[in-house]
């Protein structure tokens, strides 16, 4: 399980840093003006506007593969077995746990709990 959570762990990685490195690349709209005065982005591999359309396909694909990656791992942290803090043991909910309510003061001297400085007896000097 460790092994498939590591898998997951590094292939979301990759899908993030290959989103990241995505949407830097891609222009803006305002950038297809700057194709027809010569900067170039016409005569690309893609073409005017096939690079645009595969490079946000592409972002697309990543940002899907990064989406099912965060699902995946936190299904498989929520309902790991075993370990320090691995959550409620076999089939327990977290809100079934029992909770110990504080132990209630003694309330054998009414007034002693409001001021213990205050003698026990109501004797004066």
């Amino acid at each position: 399980m460790q092994v498939l959570m590591n898998l997951v762990l590094v292939l979301q990685l990759v899908a993030a840093l290959s989103m990241i490195g995505l949407v830097l690349v891609q222009h803006g709209k305002g950038a297809d003006m700057g194709a027809s005065f010569g900067s170039g982005a016409s005569g690309s591999l893609f073409g005017a506007t096939g690079s645009a359309n595969f490079l946000s396909r592409s972002t697309a694909v990543a940002a899907t593969i990064f989406f099912v990656c965060t699902l995946a791992l936190a299904y498989m942290g929520s309902h790991r077995e075993g370990g320090v803090g691995s959550g409620p043991s076999a089939g327990e909910q977290l809100l079934e746990r029992a909770v110990t309510p504080a132990p209630v003061a003694s309330e054998a001297a009414p007034g002693a709990a409001l001021n213990p400085a205050a003698p026990a007896s109501g004797a004066s000097n």
